[in-house]
């Protein structure tokens, strides 16, 4: 019975299949080249001829093996006997030998080729055939035209370019990105781009994953981005750049289907020329203030009015309160508060009645100093510090307890010093710096004279 079993296994599943010969392993190897190939003895007869070369020049293996050369059916005749003295001088040569010439398809156009050959040796040493490996030589000349490009971006480009993985790490970047991230090129290979950046890398990282998941972008993006100093862990006070950033997605020629090698990035740092028209459109809008505001107090019958409405269209995109307050007395200097915006939400400067009591400010506050220096002085709770911390720095010195950056700004008219206006920011807004000084200076010459109309008029 085991032996029946046995036979019975054996009819099922058949005879063992022979494994394929070197034959046909080598026919299978030559018909799955990209390349066009064929094999010539050593008397110049075709012995192989695989599909690239019939899919270049239209003959089949079968019509092709046997010939001698390309004497007659491959070649004009004009030209047979210069190829085929070339094709003989490769086969006695050591290596390989290129050349470029004309062949003839089967429908009796040309094409233009570029050919390696290169002999084949018996076991005596002697030449006993050669092969022939060519393709088209436009295909080689794009293939040629794409690693020179892709070597030139990589090596002389004037914009950064960056090759990223699909794990969105960097596999390749040029020196101009090196120097953008501020570290080596070997240093940024592999590394996750939060090691590299820190405000502004989720953008990037969701463009680079929408660009594998999607496709690239009809157009470029504007990514504002802070480089880690070093590659180091924090970047406190790092400068932010402003980087225009181009995207490709990079898939595979060789796969059946689309498969994402990762992202091409593309980048130029456009940090001053961005910086240039922000700082334009700024002086352009705080012109049209300016303008608007002398209209609006020109209708004004009051002239401290007129004082206040300078000030409610200075503060739109500049400011979120205003403080105004006069000179009392001179030695030591006592400022009265006039006029202040509400200390809660932001709303219209309206005046105060303070009874003539001066503000309480500390020694050393920006205010009477403002007066005792006849110009602008700027004060900050700092970037970094904490709600409480802006919370006790602002109570300290009587403002809103929202404030965190402060100008203060003398009020001068007719060579005397009147008092001085307070420009404040909350958290949401960025320092005051010597451009937001100026502009202050602008206003507060306005406002100055509107008071020194009101103290003339007795409406003081």
């Amino acid at each position: 019975m085991s032996a029946s079993r046995q036979s019975g296994t054996t009819d099922e599943l058949g005879p063992e299949e022979p494994e394929p010969g070197s034959a046909e392993l080598l026919a299978a190897l030559l018909d799955g080249m990209d390349a066009a190939l064929c094999a010539f003895d050593a008397d110049g007869v075709v012995t192989h001829w695989n599909r690239e070369a019939e899919r270049i020049l239209g003959w089949s293996a079968a019509e092709a093996v046997g010939r001698r050369g390309f004497t007659g059916w491959a070649v004009r005749a004009a030209d047979a006997g210069d190829i085929e003295e070339r094709l003989l001088a490769a086969m006695d040569a050591a290596g390989r030998q290129v050349h470029e010439f004309a062949l003839v398809t089967k429908d009796g156009g040309r094409v233009l080729v570029r050919m390696q050959s290169a002999s084949v040796r018996g076991g005596d040493g002697k030449a006993a055939g050669m092969y022939c490996a060519f393709s088209e030589v436009h295909a080689q000349i794009d293939l040629e035209r794409s690693i020179a490009l892709s070597e030139a971006l990589f090596e002389n480009a004037t914009w950064g370019v960056v090759l990223v993985d699909a794990d969105l790490r960097p596999a390749v970047v040029n020196e101009y990105a090196a120097r953008a991230f501020g570290v080596g090129r070997t240093a940024v290979l592999g590394r996750p781009l939060a090691d590299l950046l820190g405000q502004g890398v989720e953008e990037l990282e969701s463009a680079l994953t929408h660009v594998l998941a999607e496709g690239a972008p009809p157009a470029p993006a504007e990514l504002w981005v802070s480089v880690r100093a070093a590659g180091a862990g924090r970047d406190d006070g790092a400068e932010r750049r402003c980087w225009r950033s181009g995207f490709l997605r990079l898939a595979s020629p060789l796969a059946e289907e689309p498969v994402p090698l990762g992202v091409g990035w593309l980048f130029l740092d456009v940090t001053e020329a961005k910086q240039s028209e922000q700082v334009a459109s700024q002086l352009r809008f705080r012109s049209q203030q300016l303008h608007r505001a002398a209209r609006a107090a020109a209708e004004c019958e009051d002239p401290t009015e007129a004082a206040t409405v300078h000030l409610d269209f200075a503060l739109a995109g500049f400011a979120d309160h205003a403080l105004v307050d006069l000179l009392a007395a001179e030695t030591p200097v006592r400022l009265v508060r006039v006029a202040a915006t509400p200390a809660g939400p932001p709303g219209p400067c309206l005046p105060v009645a303070m009874a003539g009591i001066p503000v309480r400010y500390p020694e050393g506050h920006p205010a009477p100093q403002s007066v005792e220096r006849t110009g602008s002085v700027r004060a900050s709770a700092g970037t970094a510090a904490t709600p409480e911390r802006v919370r006790e720095w602002a109570a300290a010195r009587q403002w809103p307890e929202d404030s965190v950056h402060a100008l203060c700004v003398v009020l001068r008219s007719r060579a005397r010093t009147l008092g001085v206006v307070t420009f404040l920011r909350g958290a949401g807004r960025g320092q005051f710096d010597g451009v937001d000084a100026a502009y202050a200076e602008s206003v507060a010459a306005r406002v100055a004279v509107s008071l020194d109309l009101a103290e003339s008029l007795g409406g003081r």
